[in-house]
Formats: structure tokens, C-alpha cells, sequence
């Protein structure tokens, strides 16, 4: 990839009659001439670094002024890349800044590939890999609590956790080195000191490693199956949670005949509840064709809230859907209808296989759901989110469990009284790993991995 082009990207989402402003943002050494190109500011407006100029985008061949806009220079190295960056501000909707953004490219730039412009910063040294990361992470936020935690990587707080690690084990290796070449020189290295090191960044790692999949929970957030006999009060539920008529609900079996989605956060964890249409022998096609998807949407998720009806008790029909539940979902069988029943709502201590009730609700009413809620983020691990101050992403946990098992590894070598050179090997690589975090050490084929996950425009 070429770093010494000029690139153009639309910043700004782009749909029709959606947003009043949408800015075609151009990065590289010919920013600067390409503005100057396009863009025509009446009156004695000064072409400065840090200034906002008004004027029109007008294409060059025909005269036509093309949009009316805002202009906004950043000289090098004061700008997000690092390089001379141009904005500009046009009218939002489709064709205004589709317009404008054919004519940056008709005259120099190239178009920007996903993330390009976050990885020139990096490239740049105005970033380091976490902190980029986390600007994709801000950017996906699907929830406050996800915004914070991403934000506390772009503050760096992940970057500095993680280079403390790092530089701890650099100075164990270099006196372990050290040994390895000029130990008839040197005072005799205290082993158990080396050990005890090791031993501390290995648990500070697995903690953080622990924490991560809690901050997946804010990232990405659950899938949780709403499954059950038909007519058991699924879709009530489910407009119940969504707080909104999502599904249509009758009292006739078999009314939801596909999967209904519904996205919301509650607690501050984004869920996608699936409404599935009931499980059941059926000739009706349609209807098949939305338990097949019912099958699937089970198999896939991360929770599963199995309904059934209180006022009926547990079936065989209930016991089947229980056994198709995937061994790795959490599961939490939920008794409706409490209203109907006489029963009280909330959380209930199971009685047996015969009535394994966990959670009694009347999605009619409302009664209980709360406690579902509560009960059902308790049992993914979400209530533990609340002091959780910054969490590594997927890649990242990858790489520091790496190093926790390199240091396991090294630590093996110490208690088997290996000479200091079969201590160095794992540590290396333990290094090397929390390196790839932070950037400091990452090929350019992992950084196009990193950065082709970002939007076009960032």
C-alpha cells in the first residue's frame, strides 16, 4: 500500500433525508492543492491551519457549483493522521456528497480503504494499536457503558496496563541475559526475585485475560432465545422487554411463523432477543420454514429464556425443547402466566424435574420481568460490569493469554532448575506477544487485519 498518496473517504454515515451535514475528509501531501482546486471562498478568508473557511465546492471543468460548504484545513503534523487533512463539510443526504466526493477523486486522491485513515495515525506514531482499536470500539458502541470502556482505552489505560507488564519482563530478561553471557562477571542473579516477577505479570495478565469477556459482554452483548411451546406468551414477552408492539401477539398457536429480532440494552448490555415461533409438528409450510429457523436461532445463542405455560404446569412437549438447549448457552426456564395461575412473580427456588420453575412472570402484566432481567444477567456474568475500567478485545485477549501460558511455560523451566537460557525462550515470547498489543511489535499483515474491521472514513 502506497503511504505517500493523498486518500479521500465520506466520513459521515450517508442515507437519504438522514443527517443535515456530511464531510468528505481527504489525508496525504496533496490535501492541501485539492482543496484549493475545488473549494472557492469568497472575500479575503485566510487559508490557515485550524480555520474554518465558508464557501462552495465548484468542479473546475464547468464552473457548476456542485454544494455549498465548510472547509476545514489541518496542517501536519496537527491532525488525526499526522499529514495535511482537508474537510469538507457539505450537505448531508446522498447525492450532494457523492458529488463531491467524485471530484476529490477525479483530481488526485485515492479512495480510502477501511480504517485507512486510523492506521496512517498509527503508522504516524499519533497513535499507538489500543488506542486505535479503541476508536472502532467507540464507533460500534452499543451502549453507554460499552462508550466508557472504549473510552478508557482511547485515554490509553489499556496501552499503560499493558506496557508496564511488558517492560516488567524486559527488565527480568535482560538480567536473565545478562547471565546467559557474563555470569562469571556479574553478582549471582536471585532466583526466587526473577520468580516472583514472572509469577505477578502471569496473574496481572490472567485477570486481565478474565476481564475481557466481560467487556465482550458491553461489546458485542448477548443473543438470547426466547423458546417455548406455541402460545405460551413469547412475543408478549418480547414486546414486553422491547417496550414497544414488536411482535404480534393473538391467541392463536402459531402466529409467529419467523424469527423476530429486537435490539435493546438493558443494564447496560446490549441484547438481540429472538422472538421463535413455537415448536411443534406442523403441515403448514410457512410454519415449518420459521421452526427451522427457531432450531437454528437456539443452537446459536448465547442465552436461552425457555417459557411455559403456569397455568398448564411442565410438559413432556416443555422437557423436549429443554433437551435441544446447547450445552455451552446459559438457560433460565421461565413460568408465564403467574396472573392466570394465582401464583406470585419473581425469582423461585426450583422444586424438582416435575416443575423445575426458576423464574415465575406475567408478561401480560409485567409482574416479574424485572427479576427476570436481573436473574438472566446474573447467570451470563454481566453483574460483575459495574467496576470493570478497561478490557481487552478479542485479538487482545488472544495475545495476553499467549503470554500468560509463555510465562507458565517459563515458570515450568525455573521450577525444573533449567539453566537461565531455557527461562529466556518463553519469555521472549511473552514479550513479543504483549508487543503485538500495544504495536510495538505487529507485521503489516496484522495491522490490514486490525484496521479492515474499522468503517470506511475513520
Amino acid at each position: 500500500m502506497d503511504w505517500d498518496d493523498t486518500i479521500a473517504a465520506i466520513a459521515t454515515a450517508v442515507a437519504p433525508g438522514l443527517g443535515s451535514v456530511a464531510i468528505v475528509r481527504m489525508s496525504g501531501p496533496a490535501a492541501e492543492s485539492i482543496g484549493r482546486t475545488l473549494f472557492r471562498a469568497p472575500g479575503q478568508q485566510v487559508w490557515d491551519s485550524h480555520r474554518v473557511l465558508y464557501g462552495h465546492v465548484v468542479d473546475p471543468a464547468s464552473g457548476e457549483r456542485v454544494d455549498e460548504a465548510l472547509l476545514l484545513l489541518m496542517k501536519a503534523p496537527r491532525s488525526f493522521t499526522r499529514e495535511d487533512v482537508v474537510e469538507l463539510h457539505c450537505h448531508g443526504g446522498l447525492i450532494a456528497v457523492q458529488r463531491v466526493l467524485a471530484l476529490v477523486l477525479a483530481h488526485g486522491c485515492r479512495r480510502a480503504s477501511a480504517g485507512e485513515f486510523s492506521q496512517r495515525a498509527f503508522l504516524n506514531g499519533r497513535l499507538d494499536l489500543t488506542r486505535a482499536e479503541a476508536i472502532g470500539d467507540l464507533i460500534a458502541a452499543r451502549s453507554q457503558r460499552a462508550a466508557q470502556l472504549a473510552m478508557a482505552g482511547l485515554d490509553g489505560g489499556l496501552q499503560r496496563r499493558i506496557t508496564a507488564l511488558r517492560e516488567q519482563l524486559l527488565d527480568q530478561l535482560a538480567e536473565l541475559e545478562a547471565r546467559v553471557d557474563f555470569e562469571e562477571n556479574l553478582p549471582p542473579l536471585d532466583a526466587a526475585a526473577v520468580v516472583a516477577a514472572l509469577t505477578e505479570v502471569r496473574q496481572a495478565l490472567e485477570a486481565l485475560v478474565a476481564e475481557a469477556r466481560q467487556g465482550e459482554l458491553l461489546r458485542d452483548g448477548l443473543r438470547v432465545a426466547i423458546v417455548g411451546r406455541p402460545n405460551v406468551g413469547k412475543s408478549s414477552l418480547l414486546n414486553r422487554l422491547s417496550r414497544r408492539e414488536r411482535a404480534i401477539v393473538t391467541d392463536t398457536p402459531g402466529t409467529t411463523r419467523d424469527l423476530l429480532e429486537s435490539e435493546l440494552v438493558l443494564e447496560g448490555v446490549p441484547l438481540t432477543l429472538l422472538d421463535t415461533a413455537g415448536i411443534r409438528p406442523t403441515s403448514d409450510a410457512v410454519e415449518r420454514l420459521g421452526i427451522a429457523r427457531s432450531r437454528a436461532a437456539l443452537a446459536a445463542a448465547d442465552a436461552v429464556l425457555l417459557l411455559f405455560d403456569l397455568t398448564t404446569g411442565w410438559s413432556d412437549d416443555d422437557q423436549e425443547l429443554r433437551d435441544l438447549v446447547p450445552d455451552g448457552a446459559v438457560l433460565l426456564l421461565v413460568g408465564n402466566k403467574a396472573d392466570a395461575a394465582g401464583l406470585a412473580t419473581g425469582a423461585v427456588a426450583p422444586t424438582g424435574p416435575g416443575f423445575p420453575l426458576e423464574v415465575a412472570i406475567s408478561a401480560r402484566t409485567g409482574e416479574g420481568c424485572e427479576v427476570l432481567v436481573e436473574t438472566l444477567l446474573q447467570r451470563c456474568g454481566a453483574t460483575e460490569l459495574q467496576g470493570l475500567q478497561v478490557a481487552l478485545n478479542g485479538r487482545q485477549r488472544e495475545l495476553a493469554a499467549a503470554a500468560a501460558a509463555a510465562l507458565g511455560r517459563s515458570l515450568e523451566a525455573a521450577a525444573a532448575q533449567l539453566p537461565w537460557d531455557f527461562w529466556t525462550i518463553d519469555l521472549r515470547a511473552a514479550v513479543r506477544s504483549l508487543g503485538e498489543i500495544t504495536g510495538e511489535e505487529v507485521s503489516e499483515a496484522v495491522l490490514d487485519r486490525v484496521f479492515a474491521r474499522f468503517c470506511i472514513g475513520k
